[in-house]
């Protein structure tokens, strides 16, 4: 299982240069993976919060083999064609490093949705989530773009250069456990980021609905799983999980986090 840190980009962590020290140290001390939350508002005491795609940049500049990415963006408060040139753009600057994870958001921490204007209602938000991909995919093709959908138009236009990756920058679905639209969108892509896992017992459940919704002769779907600091992630490991990270609260120290990651990811066997 691959070991990432994941960072709430918040306060102590929303300084891009200090988030791309943060991943040279993760890089260096055996770390494989660096996350940023994407939000643009949360509830108080937090007052500073980072740009992910701008600190996504630093953090790639800064490293060599970490995988990074947003974990994770709600699309639908992202224009695609935007996100299909920053994911070619970041993807390359990375060298082909790139994990795009995406969800629907949610209004509860922050007033993100209701207090910007943007798309308050969580089943239009999820038919907004569905398009996006559905443009993203197309533009990572190289091929021209012709989407006309209930929410978004892109009309003939070719998205150059191409990721480095092939078919396409990897796609992680974040859900909650026990709905079933993120693992039918998490089947069709490329992972599972379970949101308020309780117990591995519950994840094996996750893994499997997974493959019975996948094609037989497909690669097997990564799932991610954040643990809080100090859990053993052995028995998810077990339970079908590929990745774990560190779970931090929003508003995180400096010190705590550079605690974590100087222990470094356990050894599992």
């Amino acid at each position: 299982m691959h070991s990432a840190l994941w960072f709430p980009i918040f306060d102590d962590l929303a300084d891009p240069g200090v988030l791309a020290r943060l991943a040279a140290e993760a890089e260096e001390a055996g770390w494989q993976g660096v996350f940023v939350w994407d939000h643009v508002h949360w509830h108080s005491p937090i007052r500073q919060l980072a740009d992910p795609w701008i600190s996504l940049a630093a953090i790639a500049t800064a490293t060599e083999r970490v995988r990074l990415g947003p974990m994770v963006t709600p699309l639908a408060r992202r224009r695609p064609a935007k996100v299909a040139r920053e994911t070619a753009t970041l993807d390359r600057l990375s060298r082909g490093r790139l994990t795009l994870g995406v969800g629907l958001g949610s209004d509860r921490f922050g007033g993100e949705f209701s207090r910007t204007g943007e798309q308050p209602d969580e089943r239009s938000r999820g038919q907004m989530l569905d398009e996006s991909l559905e443009i993203l995919t197309a533009a990572w093709s190289g091929e021209p773009v012709h989407h006309h959908g209930d929410h978004y138009v892109v009309d003939g236009i070719e998205f150059l250069p191409r990721p480095i990756q092939r078919p396409r920058v990897p796609v992680w679905v974040a859900g909650f456990p026990g709905n079933a639209k993120p693992l039918r969108r998490a089947a069709r892509y490329d992972g599972f980021f379970p949101i308020n896992l309780q117990h591995p017992d519950q994840l094996a459940e996750i893994v499997a609905a997974i493959k019975d919704l996948r094609p037989h002769d497909a690669v097997p779907c990564d799932v991610a799983v954040a643990l809080a600091p100090g859990t053993d992630p052995a028995p998810y490991a077990k339970a079908g999980a590929t990745w774990w990270m560190p779970e931090f609260p929003p508003g995180v120290s400096l010190d705590v986090v550079r605690g974590v990651l100087r222990d470094g990811p356990p050894g599992l066997a």
